[in-house]
């Protein structure tokens, strides 16, 4: 191999190394929550910390929602009658639900059924948000593009639990027929009557819940949506806001939030800590410049909020969080207008 071919060679793995170094001025990371959450872990833990009762049947928005996975997680809704037809499903395999069944027995089955079809569902409702509407915005188009990929998929993929459902109640139908063959009238009100309870009712389509828009939202004049939200989360945020817009856009970022808020309506907040400015402060001229001018510091934001934005309390959801990989451990604040 000659000189030229070596040096050929050489160029062309600097420019593979730099293509797999990824620049994100804004955080704008292609596979931010790939690498922010625990492989062991299924959902992002931060989901864990927030209420139910900041979003269910509120409307909402998420400053800075990278490819769009929270802010689809927060509109999700449970499909509470699935979760029945599969449990009939596997009822109906006992030997009790058989056609040679006592009444008294099938009486008891379906009452053991329902207890335990209601303690399942309450636990699982308790887990989702069921929010009204949801809007992400982002500054970094192609996060927007994701987001937008994203929302598809997982709309395919209920498309594709939804007809499996269906399919499941047409065995519940089939077996709840068979029962009325072999018991007597009185058990079937009984059982017309869980038939009814059980069945499917229209779920909101994700598709008219959640909307994403590429926005810079320190600089953007124009309204968003033309409407306030009930509730807004900004999660590691405020350092890129910080880093790119100095004080002055903080500042912004805070007063903009306050007045989008309805009253009573809340921040989630998680800022970056000020020992991980330094490790972003050079991916550009102007975040190198703003570094070395802020004055405001993490640990001042819960005083600044308070005291000079105008929200009335804050709650501390957690100081450390579990579940998050070394250094994405932040504390979340829950600040209330």
């Amino acid at each position: 191999m000659d000189n030229n071919e070596k040096a050929e060679k050489t160029t062309g793995a600097n420019k593979r190394k730099r293509r797999r170094k990824e620049i994100a001025p804004f955080g704008n990371y292609r596979n931010y929550y790939g690498y922010r959450i625990g492989q062991e872990f299924e959902e992002d833990p931060r989901l864990k910390v927030l209420k139910k009762e900041w979003f269910e049947g509120k409307d909402c928005l998420d400053i800075g929602c990278n490819n769009g996975l929270i802010t689809i997680a927060i509109a999700i809704n449970t499909h509470i009658p699935i979760v029945y037809a599969r449990m009939l499903l596997n009822l109906g395999r006992v030997k009790s639900f058989s056609c040679g069944v006592l009444i008294d027995d099938l009486l008891k089955g379906i009452s053991t059924f329902c207890a335990f079809a209601c303690a399942t569902v309450h636990e699982l409702k308790t887990k989702k948000f069921h929010c009204q509407s949801i809007l992400g915005i982002d500054i970094d188009p192609n996060r927007i593009e994701d987001a937008h990929w994203n929302l598809r998929n997982i709309l395919r993929k209920e498309n594709a639990d939804n007809m499996c459902s269906n399919t499941s109640n047409i065995d519940v139908v089939e077996k709840a027929n068979a029962l009325h063959d072999c018991a007597s009238a009185s058990s079937n009100k009984q059982t017309h009557a869980i038939s009814r309870d059980s069945s499917i009712r229209k779920e909101n389509d994700l598709s008219d819940m959640v909307y994403f828009q590429q926005e810079n939202f320190v600089q953007s004049l124009r309204p968003l949506q033309d409407k306030s939200y009930h509730t807004i989360i900004c999660l590691s945020v405020t350092k890129w806001i910080h880093l790119n817009w100095g004080d002055d856009g903080l500042i912004t970022l805070f007063v903009k939030i306050w007045k989008l808020l309805h009253p009573g309506g809340h921040l989630v907040l998680e800022p970056q800590p000020w020992t991980s400015y330094a490790k972003n402060r050079l991916v550009s001229e102007r975040t190198a410049a703003n570094y070395s001018e802020i004055i405001h510091f993490p640990n001042s934001f819960q005083e600044i909020l308070l005291d000079k934005i105008g929200f009335r309390k804050v709650e501390i959801l957690t100081s450390s969080l579990s579940g998050s990989k070394t250094g994405f451990n932040r504390p979340i604040l829950a600040f209330q207008k």
